[in-house]
């Protein structure tokens, strides 16, 4: 059997009104919690990603329907909403931090015309490290990286790092391409960076074919009822590049 881990991507969770737009990017808490308990009582293996990454690249073993929760952006209503969830079942997940915006608004979808949701502090990210959270990073301003010139989108990845390592006081292994936006010379500057992965919007489950810097992921949406979060873990299977509006 082909060795494979379903890499979730989650950004906002919270208490949401309905909405039309914007779906794939936020998650009502009833859902969420919903989410998590099936993947509990059904058996799903909720690992690391580093478990995951050992797994299919460092020849260490897999658990046979394994998960992985990832995170994106840092946002407050994360350690809200998600984290109490996590914590009940033992699940780890991994954040994506914005490093120039820690305890600021995401400024990005103030120019988006949306509410700037609050995102999380040092201080929260210090307490959630200790909690089986691990925090990757998502540059430094939350920027369309194939959009820059090289010595700025240099800058982007690595004082992301090199800031999350002093807020964190550890290494920041774990690499995040915002809106699922990247050039061949974005994907090569992380690699070179002292990165151990990086997490795409490229759809499908994660392989041992796959370039580690390029992982796939499958994005939930808040219209997702359990049977649509059923068909996304067992069935989505394309393999292609998302379009680049993931925030």
């Amino acid at each position: 059997m082909t060795r494979k881990v379903t890499i979730l991507m989650y950004h906002q969770v919270g208490d949401f009104p309905p909405m039309k737009a914007h779906r794939s990017t936020y998650c009502h808490y009833k859902s969420f919690a919903r989410q998590m308990a099936y993947l509990h009582w059904l058996g799903y293996k909720v690992i690391a990603l580093e478990e995951a990454l050992n797994g299919l690249f460092g020849g260490g073993s897999l658990p046979d329907r394994s998960v992985v929760l990832t995170f994106d952006d840092g946002y407050e209503n994360f350690n809200e909403y998600a984290f109490p969830v996590l914590k009940r079942y033992g699940f780890a997940a991994t954040v994506f931090l914005v490093s120039g915006l820690l305890g600021d608004k995401a400024r990005w979808l103030e120019a988006d015309g949306r509410l700037g949701a609050r995102l999380m502090d040092g201080e929260t990210i210090r307490a959630l490290a200790r909690q089986r959270i691990t925090f990757g990073a998502h540059t430094v301003n939350h920027v369309r990286l194939s959009k820059l010139e090289p010595e700025r989108m240099r800058e982007e990845i690595v004082r992301s790092k090199t800031e999350l390592e002093s807020v964190l006081d550890e290494e920041v292994r774990y690499f995040c391409y915002p809106y699922g936006d990247y050039s061949a010379a974005a994907v090569e500057t992380v690699r070179q960076s002292g990165f151990d992965a990086a997490l795409s919007c490229i759809r499908g489950d994660a392989k041992p074919s796959d370039d580690r810097f390029l992982l796939p992921r499958k994005a939930i949406s808040f219209g997702d009822n359990l049977v649509g979060y059923f068909w996304k873990i067992h069935v989505k299977k394309q393999r292609k590049r998302a379009r680049a509006a993931y925030v």
